[in-house]
């Protein structure tokens, strides 16, 4: 084995950590010569319930898999690794406003960005604990001796369900659509953009001439698949979370084919004049290395704008709300 990489995975006896943890440790999110060491992180009452799925781990025999540390201490979780998804976060409750559970949650991602640190200097961190993008924001502040640039927020399953959409309007595979991006805020005010799609190579708005569809129900559904989809199953989408997860880390461990994109939520460099700093969802390219750029001179119609200005304004808010905790 050429190598081994040390995932930090929070929340991992959760729904979503059950579903991602076995497809980390087969070769295919790292490649088939790489070990991965797992560091679990649960809450203190959830560690018998770890200790199951670590179970399940054992009785898999993955070669690929290293060892598996558990523990409810973000700082030992997250000594030396090379990866951290912070998939655990508090979750929304009957009755409470998205502002409330900003601040709920501020606590939690103070007290990780601290602990990641001890990271490998090599540190990636992806953020998937809804309100994602501010609560990376929150991580970020809190790790000052991280570059800002390693942290990020999911938005690939945004744009994983905005490819579905595109294919099943078009009838054509997956696979035929690219270029798609997702701009903003993780949330209902995120803007898919279909303008600078494609479907078979040629403009998604050629191929879709239903306009009104794509300015109308295709952002929609984009939008709110995630309650859509509690409201079909009584649970979250944890599966497609967990695998939007997984493809983030590929498209970030592989240089991105020229002329393509990836979407995720990244700190805000003023790119399309979107304010500095905001965890900000753009199309990004990676060099395979660790680093990555902001796709550049995207042509944004006037609707498009308006729609992201709308995400804009909510991540601004956001961060007004936790401002206290940005030391």
């Amino acid at each position: 084995m050429s190598k081994t990489v040390k995932v930090a995975v929070t929340g991992a006896a959760g729904q979503i950590g059950y579903s991602l943890l076995f497809r980390l440790v087969t070769g295919e999110i790292f490649g088939p010569e790489t070990k991965v060491a797992l560091h679990l992180l649960e809450i203190t009452p959830a560690m018998p319930a770890l200790q199951g799925v670590v179970m399940e781990l054992d009785d898999c025999a993955f070669p690929l898999l290293d060892y598996v540390l558990m523990t409810d201490d973000p700082a030992q979780a997250f000594d030396g690794v090379n990866w951290a998804l912070l998939v655990g976060a508090r979750p929304r409750s009957k009755g409470m406003e998205r502002g409330d559970l900003i601040r709920a949650n501020g606590p939690i991602f103070t007290t990780q960005g601290n602990a990641l640190q001890r990271a490998a200097s090599d540190i990636r961190v992806l953020v998937v604990g809804n309100p994602a993008n501010t609560n990376a924001l929150i991580a970020m502040h809190n790790a000052p001796d991280i570059p800002n640039e390693r942290f990020a927020a999911m938005t690939r399953l945004d744009e994983n369900r905005a490819y579905a959409q595109l294919a099943q309007k078009a009838g054509v595979p997956v696979t035929a659509v690219s270029n798609v991006a997702i701009w903003g805020n993780h949330s209902a005010t995120q803007y898919p953009d279909a303008e600078n799609a494609r479907i078979n190579g040629q403009p998604a708005m050629e191929v879709i001439s239903d306009h009104d569809w794509l300015r109308g129900d295709f952002i929609k559904t984009v939008q709110q698949r995630g309650a859509k989809i509690i409201e079909a199953r009584g649970l979250s989408s944890a599966a497609s979370a967990a695998s939007a997860a997984l493809d983030h880390v590929k498209s970030m461990e592989n240089r991105t084919p020229d002329g393509h994109w990836f979407s995720a939520g990244v700190p805000s460099d003023g790119s399309y004049g979107i304010a500095p700093g905001l965890i900000f969802s753009y199309p990004i390219r990676s060099d395979g290395a660790g680093g990555y750029e902001i796709v550049q001179g995207l042509p944004l119609s006037d609707f498009a704008r308006e729609k992201i200005a709308l995400t804009e304004n909510e991540l601004q808010d956001e961060r007004a709300t936790v401002a206290d905790l940005l030391t």
